[in-house]
């Protein structure tokens, strides 16, 4: 079933309860923020189509120029999209068209912030909009703490120590378990060597 933005008031309206409940004036911004396309699909409101609905139109013959009437409906694909606000993989309906625009943007979250209210013309992508920015707002609020130079020595120090103890106590918990002989004990060190030098490596990379 199509619906038209005047439609997408009434059951926002519906669920808030009445016009009574918003403040003046909040019912014309809302309408300025919604999607003024004409009609969008109902299979669209579980994805995110980018503006790619069914157009209708007519087939004509070759030979008589007869003219029958026709749709077009737009390729969908369900696609897993990664998002690095929400650090997982989305699973979504998208057109091909979307997908090309998701590329374009760097990503599914780029895509939805770039995207204006009014062109997201989908119950779903106006949803994943919303959430993705106030995460992103909760995000930029966060306090960031940067720690001086002697500080993160002293760190990577500790958490050397703390790896080389780590390494230590399995080695004592494989001893208990399985006996000692000196040339297990030659491998373990040579092994260790081999993790501390990449360590290092790492530090220094770093």
């Amino acid at each position: 079933m199509a619906f038209r933005s005047n439609e997408m008031v009434k059951k926002i309206m519906k669920k808030i309860g009445s016009e009574k409940n918003l403040d003046p004036g909040v019912k014309e911004s809302l309408k300025k923020c919604l999607p003024d396309s004409k009609v969008v699909m109902g299979r669209a409101q579980r994805g995110i189509f980018a503006g790619r609905h069914i157009q209708f139109g007519n087939q004509v013959s070759e030979k008589g120029g007869n003219k029958t009437r026709r749709n077009w409906k737009p390729n969908v694909q369900e696609k897993r999209l990664f998002s690095y606000i929400l650090d997982r993989h989305i699973r979504v309906k998208v057109t091909t068209h979307a997908l090309r625009c998701i590329d374009k943007a760097g990503g599914i979250d780029e895509y939805l912030l770039k995207t204006p209210y009014k062109k997201m013309d989908t119950e779903m992508g106006l949803l994943w909009k919303a959430k993705i920015e106030n995460m992103y707002q909760e995000l930029g609020n966060m306090e960031v703490v940067f720690f001086p130079q002697e500080e993160e020595t002293n760190l990577a120090e500790e958490f050397k120590e703390m790896r080389i103890q780590q390494r230590v106590a399995r080695r004592d918990a494989r001893r208990e378990a399985y006996g000692w002989c000196p040339k297990i004990e030659q491998i373990e060190e040579g092994s260790e060597d081999v993790e501390v030098v990449h360590h290092d490596e790492l530090v220094a990379n770093s």
